[in-house]
Order: structure tokens, then sequence, then C-alpha cells
């Protein structure tokens, strides 16, 4: 692929205590108006040749590619876990989708057509155990890009995930995307709760969990009525706790064991 720069076995020193990054890829896409940095963590003592299950997870609102590495120690977790670790760039406030008003905010599409098929040819996973979740913004993200794509994961995942856009009105960039006065019909075409009908009759199943105090709680459980209603295969998780770092890190535990449990 043209365009991307890879920076091998880096320390970073964004956090209190250095964490070790194997490798840090920066992607100069013709779909986004920036460059997009992206790390990628290996377990260690494994090797590419092993073909390791995957899992991509996807920051929130005004974050970076550090957030989650901030909140859980993705090197600890891809030691634990046995996974490859992939934290991309979500641009502060792409909300991970193909914006229908600006040229240069396409991130579903760079996300698949550029970011997914460097990483597949890069560290050679299992093809069959690739995951992709998300915390808040990043929720809604990893969910949409999950339904669009679901030759391509085994299952997706979203804690305090935004999954009702239709709810959110001008708040956290969405009117920038999509329009000050965009119709329901282009913000149901967006929207997990809407877009989560594609698995029904299916036998895909994903993972979602929101904190009790969360202010995107309510439009969680009625993702969840709706997965009932429709027989969708959904394990949620409604649990006491925030829209924070200490609710994150407690959730996105739960979500690996989950994964781990389809592999």
């Amino acid at each position: 692929m043209k365009n991307i720069k890879i920076l091998i076995f880096v320390v970073l020193a964004y956090l209190p205590f250095q964490i070790f990054a194997q490798d840090l890829i920066v992607y100069n896409s013709k779909y986004l108006s920036k460059p997009d940095s992206t790390l990628v963590f290996m377990p260690k003592g494994k090797s590419k040749a092993d073909q390791l299950p995957l899992v991509f997870m996807l920051h929130g609102y005004s974050g970076t590619y550090k957030q989650w590495d901030a909140i859980s120690n993705a090197q600890n977790y891809a030691n634990e876990y046995g996974f490859i670790v992939v934290l991309p760039d979500g641009l502060y406030n792409s909300w991970y989708l193909n914006s229908p008003l600006l040229e240069k905010s396409q991130y579903e599409k760079f996300f698949i057509e550029e970011l997914f098929q460097d990483i597949i040819a890069k560290y050679t996973p299992n093809q069959n155990n690739i995951f992709i979740t998300g915390l808040s913004m990043g929720g809604h993200g990893a969910l949409s890009i999950f339904l669009n794509n679901l030759d391509k994961f085994k299952s997706g995942g979203s804690t305090s995930g935004a999954v009702d856009l239709r709810t959110l009105g001008s708040k956290y960039g969405i009117d920038v995307l999509l329009g000050k006065n965009a119709s329901e019909e282009l913000l149901n075409s967006f929207s997990v709760i809407e877009n989560v009908k594609k698995l029904a009759g299916t036998d895909r199943t994903f993972i979602f969990d929101c904190g009790t105090e969360d202010q995107f709680y309510k439009m969680n459980n009625e993702l969840k009525m709706l997965c009932d209603q429709l027989k969708i295969k959904a394990t949620y998780i409604s649990q006491p706790g925030g829209h924070n770092r200490a609710y994150w890190a407690k959730s996105i535990r739960q979500q690996m064991n989950f994964f781990k449990t389809l592999i």
C-alpha cells in the first residue's frame, strides 16, 4: 500500500509508565483529511506464523489511538488472551462512518479497503477469528463496521456505545458529518439500533454493555429489547458504572473473555 510509514519496536512514553508497542503504523489515506496512526501489539513469544486471533479496538469521541492502551495496557491484554491487538485512530470525531457530506471523511472505506487489508497482509492473523469492539463513539463504530462487513468479522462488541444516532442531535459532531437537518431516514441508515436488524434470522452474535449511570444507558436497553424481539443472539451486560475509564477497564475484560469463547 502506498504512503504508509511503519515504526517498529517503538517505546511510547505517553503514560505514567512505559508501554512497549511493537508497531506504530501511519496511514496517509485518500479517504481521510489527515494521517491515521495505528498501534499494533503482538502477544509476547508469538509470531505472525502462529495465525493468531485479532481484535480491533476503537476509541471514543475526542480520543486518540492511545486511549485504549491508557485504559487497559494493550500489551498485557495481547499477552494474556493471545490476540493481536490493533488500536486505530478515529481522528477525534469521525464516528468511523462514511460521511455523505465530507469527501475526506470516509472512515469506513479507509478502514475496510486500506487499514484492514494492510493489517491482514502484515500480521497474517487467523481470518476466521477477527473481532472488533470500541467504547462510546467507538462502540457505535465497531458495531456499525461489524454489521456492514459480516464477512470479515466473527463478532463485534460495544461498551457504553452511542448506538442510536437519532438521539444525539448536534452533539459530538454528528451534524458536521450528516448535516444539521439530517433526515430520520439518513440517521436510521447510520444507526446501530437500525442496522442490527441485519442479524435477524442468522446465528451471528455480538456483545454490548452499558453502565447504569451512563448517559447512553437508555438507548442500550432499547437495543437489547430490539434484539430480544428479533431473536438476535446478542449478549448484553447491564452493570453499575458511568461513562468513564474505570468502567471501560472492567468492561473490556468481559468483552475479551466473550471473544475468547468464540475461538
